[in-house]
């Protein structure tokens, strides 16, 4: 079975495809010829989910799922959610949307945080959604080496290394986005 992800997030498609069964081949959106940006315009992660599903699917006619993830610090009152990946501005830059969320906590004691993925799936005429959420805190520097986004300063509940210091295998596991495809996976057993 094919199945389009509506990314070209190589970050992304590689966690995906190790969560994957065999039978499930994972395409991109270069794989289907869309090299568009799809704008997230909308104000909440399931929001921007929709939207780049249902692009792919209206203006490529593909059955697909997408996925949009945030990172939601208490004391911040869940900045900075949907505004994740250009929390420091519209260049998406993973150093730069560390630093600035480091010094909006640098007085701050209470680190406590949350991962958030939801997946959207568009398939045979049906929409369904898929959450995955993992509690942790905030460090107070980078550790790690692996990963990406916020990795090297999220530190999930149980563990004392950050997601950049997990290999991606065992991030999978555990991580928001792999609560959320594991959700996607039991759902689509249903079609082979």
């Amino acid at each position: 079975m094919e199945l389009i992800f509506a990314s070209n997030n190589i970050n992304k498609i590689n966690e995906i495809r190790l969560l994957l069964p065999k039978n499930i081949e994972l395409l991109s959106l270069n794989d289907i010829g869309c090299i568009e940006d799809i704008a997230e315009t909308e104000n909440t992660i399931e929001g921007n989910a929709i939207l780049k599903a249902n692009y792919v699917t209206q203006n490529y006619g593909y059955d697909c799922f997408a996925d949009d993830s945030g990172l939601e610090v208490d004391v911040l009152n869940g900045e900075p959610g949907v505004f994740s990946a250009r929390y420091a501005g519209e260049s998406k830059n993973d150093d730069d949307n560390m630093n600035k969320l480091l010094l909006n906590l640098k007085d701050k004691t209470n680190r406590k945080a949350n991962f958030k993925t939801v997946i959207c799936l568009n398939i045979k005429g049906k929409q369904n959604l898929f959450t995955g959420i993992i509690e942790g805190k905030i460090t107070t520097e980078k550790k790690g080496n692996f990963g990406f986004g916020y990795d090297p300063i999220f530190i999930p509940d149980g563990y004392d290394i950050t997601f950049a210091e997990f290999d991606a295998f065992e991030k999978t596991k555990i991580s928001h986005r792999g609560i959320a495809v594991k959700k996607l996976i039991n759902h689509l057993s249903r079609y082979f």
